[in-house]
């Protein structure tokens, strides 16, 4: 079973680099913020001819030894012009385990829902 959790996080982290990789092809503009040698915020902004629009933002937070316990992503609404909550992804460590709980926006309860189905908990050899 801890196999078949890791083949699936492998799977879903090789699609977002994919994503990633192919969006850097649409003319993606990252600016990352810092504090204390830690990356807290990134936005990503579209590049459109002479300007640059708001796609995504991601905000993140660490414990007292740097490691990231939330990775919260923002997608930005052009009609709204604001940015809107679309999932929230949250680390937590035990010992040698990290256990990564996945989140997705429900707009009807204003609130970050639990998606079991992704929550996944691995051993860290780095630990």
């Amino acid at each position: 079973m801890k196999n078949f959790k890791t083949l699936i996080v492998s799977a879903i982290l090789l699609a977002c680099g994919m994503n990633l990789s192919a969006d850097n092809k649409n003319n993606l503009i990252h600016n990352a913020e810092e504090v204390d040698g830690v990356m807290v915020s990134q936005t990503i902004y579209k590049n459109e001819g002479s300007r640059l629009a708001n796609f995504m933002k991601y905000n993140y937070q660490y414990d007292e030894q740097k490691r990231m316990t939330e990775s919260e992503a923002l997608k930005w609404n052009s009609i709204s012009n604001k940015w809107e909550n679309d999932m929230c992804i949250r680390y937590e460590y035990k010992g040698k385990s990290v256990t990564t709980t996945y989140y997705k926006w429900n707009k009807k309860k204003a609130t970050y829902v639990l998606v079991p189905e992704m929550t996944i908990t691995m051993d860290n050899t780095n630990m």
